[in-house]
């Protein structure tokens, strides 16, 4: 199952305060990746070298076309792996990006940094 008009990209950059060679970022886009695998999904994930969003790794933006984006933080890549694909599929099943609330698990309502306009 395809999820057209989504991208998610992965800041792979950012450090864990306790451990300078763990990029939590790195370990969610690898997880991420795998998950997808083994649920037979297409959905464009990739990884970039920063979000800007250092101090709530590990950080994540939904984007597409015409779309809002949304820039979200402290995820875990054990634990909000298959709740960043729901959402990431609920992102791409909008016409403007925009998320239902009752339809965000509780790392995409808390983790919420920013949302972004779409460029017209």
């Amino acid at each position: 199952m395809a999820a057209p008009g989504v991208t998610v990209f992965v800041c792979v950059s950012c450090r864990d305060g306790e451990d300078a060679d763990l990029r939590p970022g790195a370990r969610l886009l690898e997880a991420l990746r795998a998950r997808l695998s083994e649920r037979n999904l297409d959905i464009a994930v990739e990884p970039v070298d920063c979000l800007a969003v250092c101090k709530r790794p590990a950080t994540v933006a939904f984007a597409g076309a015409g779309k809002w984006t949304y820039v979200i933080g402290d995820l875990d890549g054990g634990a909000h792996v298959d709740d960043l694909i729901d959402s990431a599929q609920n992102f791409a099943a909008t016409d403007n990006g925009v998320v239902a609330w009752k339809d965000r698990p509780a790392c995409f309502k808390k983790g919420v940094v920013s949302r972004v306009p779409p460029v017209s």
